[in-house]
């Protein structure tokens, strides 16, 4: 485990912004239930922009779950404009099962793909940028460090209970409030969301023409 010295002595060694390769790896549920903790919604048009100007965007990764056999979802036109847009969305079908008390539950976690992404493009990037406050990446944080990379985790202590384990704040060079960036971040409650942008008509692989994305208070309760 990296400790505070090694990982300060790492931050000595930034690269400049025009140098600085960055990647974004956004925990599409876990964002949004900070950000509605914090009482607004992201604005991911600026999201995608503040970042372009902090160095080279590489890739931009949004991972959320999605419900098949649902017939219609708000988020399906978030999802698709992400896509459209600058995002590499990352998705996959939840598995629903009934636990011991006879109460269905929906699994939908994509901590392994998100992991899977960071330690592929571990040896290309300066910088990783986490947004989720779930522990479990707290390992993979520490192993991305050890490729060099300097880990900025976004998420907040504003709430009560905060929404980030306090081993995953601990493990990250630079921990940032989502409180914080609210200004920079947060869509305007008078603006619409961006139109999605027209596109060719595509092939739709069969397994997804039935699928739909998980509604946003949904994908709060999936269960690790």
């Amino acid at each position: 485990m990296l400790t505070r010295n090694d990982k300060n002595a790492g931050q000595q060694l930034m690269p400049s912004a025009s140098s600085n390769k960055i990647a974004l790896f956004i925990d599409g549920a876990n964002l949004y239930a900070t950000a509605k903790t914090l009482g607004f919604d992201i604005d991911y048009k600026r999201l995608l922009r503040e970042f372009h100007g902090r160095g080279t965007l590489v890739r931009a990764f949004y991972y959320t779950a999605i419900i098949e056999d649902q017939e219609y979802s708000s988020i399906r036109p978030l999802i698709d404009w992400l896509d459209y847009n600058g995002y590499t969305v990352v998705t996959k079908a939840t598995k629903e099962f009934v636990d011991q008390t006879g109460r269905r539950k929906v699994k939908g976690n994509m901590d392994i793909e998100l992991a899977v992404d960071a330690m592929e493009l571990a040896e290309h990037i300066d910088q990783m940028v986490l947004f989720s406050g779930d522990g479990d990446f707290r390992s993979l944080v520490e192993a991305v460090q050890r490729h060099g990379v300097r880990v900025t985790v976004i998420s907040t202590i504003a709430s009560q209970p905060p929404m980030i384990a306090d081993e995953l704040r601990r493990q990250a060079d630079v921990f940032t409030d989502l409180v914080e960036l609210q200004s920079k971040l947060g869509r305007d409650p008078s603006e619409r969301p961006a139109p999605r942008e027209p596109r060719e008509p595509r092939h739709t692989p069969q397994f997804l023409q039935r699928s739909t994305i998980a509604p946003r208070a949904d994908e709060e309760e999936f269960d690790d």
